[in-house]
């Protein structure tokens, strides 16, 4: 990215990305067509890249563009935040807000958050609530005031991602595969027990194993990973945990790690607001708090991961 490019050619530019028009993105930062069409052409020669090109009757985004997307993105809320926080004093702070994720998300993140939420804003009250069976919509409904987990992108809502993290399989202590290397047969032949908002018996990890001509045996599912690690900790049952974000839970249950034998697929934990919150200095303190909080409690566990390649 040259020097040319400014924060207000960034903003232009993420609002162009997420509208992925002119006319739209010219509404929203109150600009006429003419003005729009002009800062595009500003942020094609600081890329050196068109940014938006016309397919059919639409603008599509070039490789370049959809690459640096969610940087973008992120930067601009960076700055936003860091504005804000001139303006803001969290203990005038009142009211709450309503954060929704994963019971298995809050048992690790609710204590450390709500310990800085009552230092730095003692007025203020956080609401958390569980995901449900289905996406009911809740931030658009303007319910949920922050949702952590894994989201899926919609127009009216931001994201930013918080952790790139990976299943890992875990066992209670003197389960038969504890403490050692494992086949795939052996790994596939342990009773399972998953956990699914949705109840769904099949995930990515049996596509991988149906593409080895494998299948697991999969005792049943419950809603959550706290549950799962519970159950898991008394029986002779195989659970899943996110190695990164629950590493904690794991480690206080006294559970073992049973390495799966191929490479699990990404997941990808996010926040997701609504649009109307982008620039509010209180929204944009929370979600920083949340950033912040999470990286404390992930990175010092990060030299303890020692299980690449498992």
């Amino acid at each position: 990215m040259q020097s040319g490019m400014d924060l207000n050619l960034l903003v232009a530019l993420d609002v162009l990305l997420d509208e992925g028009s002119v006319t739209g993105a010219a509404e929203r930062l109150h600009l006429s067509g003419p003005a729009m069409s002009r800062t595009l052409g500003r942020i094609r020669k600081a890329l050196g890249d068109p940014v938006l090109v016309r397919s059919g009757r639409n603008m599509v985004p070039t490789p370049r563009a959809l690459a640096i997307r969610a940087e973008v993105h992120e930067l601009v809320e960076r700055a936003r935040a860091l504005f804000s926080a001139d303006d803001l004093d969290p203990s005038e702070l009142t009211g709450s807000f309503t954060l929704q994720a994963e019971e298995g998300t809050v048992a690790v993140l609710a204590g450390p958050l709500l310990e800085r939420v009552a230092r730095e804003a003692p007025e203020l009250t956080l609401r958390f609530l569980g995901e449900g069976p289905r996406d009911t919509h809740l931030l658009r409904r303007d319910t949920v005031d922050l949702e952590i987990g894994v989201i899926d992108e919609h127009p009216e809502t931001r994201t930013e991602p918080l952790l790139e993290d990976r299943f890992i399989s875990v066992v209670r202590p003197g389960h038969p595969l504890a403490g050692r290397q494992v086949t795939l047969d052996e790994w596939a032949g342990a009773i399972q027990l998953v956990n699914t908002r949705r109840g769904r018996l099949s995930g990515p990890l049996d596509e991988i194993l149906a593409d080895r001509g494998r299948s697991r045996r999969l005792a049943g599912t419950v809603p959550t990973v706290s549950t799962v690690l519970l159950i898991v900790q008394e029986t002779d049952l195989m659970g899943f945990a996110a190695e990164r974000l629950h590493r904690r839970l794991v480690d206080r249950l006294g559970l073992v790690q049973v390495p799966v034998p191929f490479e699990p697929p990404p997941l990808h934990l996010s926040m997701g607001w609504h649009t109307r919150y982008d620039a509010d200095p209180a929204h944009a303190w929370l979600r920083r708090c949340v950033r912040e909080v999470l990286d404390d409690i992930v990175d010092p566990l990060e030299s303890r991961s020692g299980t690449e390649g498992t």
